[in-house]
């Protein structure tokens, strides 16, 4: 499963159809689990169940299906296991030995009936050294040689699940969550570090975001957010009680703190309220080299490295005036010494009440994907990303499976023919 897990799944002409999140399998009294069919995430982030009935071929990293699929969205039904979100990581014990081990992976195959099923298990057992690098012994058994020690569905370590997922982008994994079942979403939302977290929340639906905050704990609550974009946290703490938002407040980190209480201070719909408090600044008498080195960084987003802002000391936000900004297509035209003042475009700027209406008007018309935000002493305060704009002007659910549905614009599989395989959804 770690090797399907994200593969791609193609159609009978070479034509990529989405791919694999997971694997659907039932259990059975006396034989391995069946394997019933796969959920696939197709273009417009949604996931539909094949049934193995439409699989012709899986290995070498790829699925290949008949090219006819069913595209309602996957809902996993009374009896159905979830090999990723529910089995891996599951406990469960030897039949005819002693010992305990936890499913890292599972393999499935096709036997001689023509049915796929659940071959093997890749388990690990508890570590025995005390050394901090022993994880302990692994080997692989048959389902006839475990037994689980928890019925399914119920919770278990998330930590190999984790793993499983850690190369999803923050939305992917988002929606990822979104999918397990509840108390597996929370379970696994308790193990993730508190960054890869923040990033996650963002890429949520208001109402996802506050259920998962109010199952971290006051303080835990209060890292992730030290962990979020200023702008995104502060829409984050608005959607609490006043008091709650407050209390969440004072136990963040006063730096992060005091810029998220300066956006809250914002119209929503403002440039103010919309703005990164964090932009790119420096000197007139910076060089292009220090500004490329600047954009350089692997933590910050496209959109706020596009630009650098130049300003008069101090260069802290909010800083002296604002005397323009040089933007990266335009830093690579010029040599490495040459100076930021000499090559800056200026007037681009909007003030921190300007509408949003305005901001995306003036992004759209001078092709920006940045804009500094300056306050009545034109000191720069924040930088509006199209990104930004883009939250605002999308409905509030557009991260939402129903919204998905409603925006999908990408390529649609063919949908399934009357006939149905095995396991096919009707």
């Amino acid at each position: 499963m770690g090797r399907l897990a994200g593969c791609g799944v193609f159609d009978p002409v070479g034509d990529r159809v989405g791919r694999v999140r997971d694997v659907v399998v039932v259990y059975r009294k006396s034989s391995s689990p069946r394997v019933v069919g796969l959920v696939v995430e197709i273009p417009g982030r949604r996931r539909v169940f094949v049934s193995i009935g439409r699989i012709t071929s899986i290995g070498s990293g790829q699925v290949i299906t008949t090219g006819l699929i069913n595209v309602r969205r996957f809902e996993q039904r009374g009896g159905e296991v979830r090999v990723i979100a529910e089995m891996i990581g599951r406990t469960v014990s030897f039949v005819n030995r002693s010992g305990d081990a936890v499913v890292e992976d599972v393999a499935v195959e096709k036997n001689r009936a023509g049915t796929w099923e659940v071959s093997q298990l890749f388990v690990r057992r508890p570590k025995h050294s005390a050394s901090p690098f022993s994880r302990g012994s692994t080997e692989f058994a048959t389902w006839q040689e475990v037994r689980e020690q928890i019925r399914a569905g119920e919770n278990q370590s998330a930590e190999h699940l984790i793993a499983t997922y850690s190369d999803l982008k923050p939305a992917d994994l988002a929606n990822t969550l979104l999918d397990l079942p509840r108390e597996r979403m929370l379970a696994v939302v308790g193990e993730l570090p508190d960054n890869r977290l923040a990033d996650v929340l963002e890429e949520m639906v208001e109402s996802d975001q506050l259920e998962v905050l109010a199952a971290l704990g006051d303080n835990r609550a209060a890292d992730v957010l030290d962990n979020m974009q200023a702008d995104d946290a502060a829409d984050l703490i608005a959607q609490l009680p006043e008091d709650e938002g407050e209390h969440l407040l004072t136990l963040m980190e006063p730096e992060e703190a005091e810029d998220v209480r300066m956006l809250l201070a914002y119209g929503h719909d403002t440039a103010g309220g919309l703005m990164s408090p964090d932009p790119l600044v420096l000197s007139a008498e910076a060089t292009v080299a220090e500004a490329l080195a600047l954009i350089r960084k692997h933590e910050l987003a496209p959109a706020m490295a596009a630009a650098v802002c130049v300003t008069l000391p101090p260069y802290e936000t909010p800083t002296g005036r604002l005397l323009g900004i040089v933007h990266f297509q335009r830093m690579l035209r010029y040599p490495p010494h040459e100076r930021l003042g000499s090559i800056l475009d200026e007037g681009l700027e909007v003030q921190v009440d300007t509408s949003a209406a305005e901001v995306t008007r003036i992004l759209a018309s001078y092709n920006l994907v940045s804009v500094p935000v300056v306050n009545g002493e034109d000191g720069l305060v924040g930088v509006v990303t199209v990104d930004d704009v883009l939250d605002h002007l999308l409905p509030d659910d557009w991260r939402s499976h129903e919204a998905d549905d409603d925006l999908h614009t990408g390529p649609t599989p063919t949908i399934s023919d009357p006939t149905l395989e095995e396991g096919e959804r009707v």
